[in-house]
């Protein structure tokens, strides 16, 4: 019998910026600017900063009372150095929304930086068969909030 409680589409999304890696970081890592990149979303930080593993905020979208929260937690944090990329994992912990998300920033030899976004989406009760519609609206979804976190 297929799974209809979740469906696991994972995405990669990469973009190269002029900024060095440590500006790209901090924008990319800057999470109550993440919700005004997406559309109908806030984000509510739940733990004192700075960011580090164990900081949880949550992402909640929708309109009035119509709103779904996408709460995460970092569970891994390594910020950029001059030879080595930048590395932050989030784990999604919510009743509707579950996976993970990372987003590494990696230094280039000629200047700025490229930022591998990858995120597994998983949302309980839809089928299967509707992950490639669901990866296709998120890479274009976070592409989009990735563009103008990168300005």
């Amino acid at each position: 019998m297929p799974d209809y409680h979740a469906f696991m589409p994972v995405f990669r999304i990469v973009r190269r910026t002029a900024a060095p890696a440590t500006d790209a970081w901090l924008r990319l890592t800057d999470w109550e600017r993440h919700g005004a990149q997406v559309p109908l979303t806030r984000t509510v930080i739940d733990t004192a900063g700075p960011t580090r593993a164990g900081t949880v905020f949550t992402a909640r979208s929708g309109v009035g009372r119509v709103t779904v929260d996408d709460p995460m937690e970092v569970t891994l944090w390594r910020p950029p150095e001059e030879d080595r990329p930048g590395l932050v994992r989030l784990e999604k912990r919510g009743r509707v929304v579950l996976g993970w998300a990372e987003i590494e920033v990696r230094p280039r030899p000629a200047g700025g930086a490229e930022v591998h976004w990858r995120e597994d989406l998983r949302l309980r009760g839809l089928p299967r068969f509707l992950d490639p519609v669901v990866a296709a609206v998120g890479r274009r979804v976070f592409g989009r909030a990735l563009d103008r976190l990168l300005r």
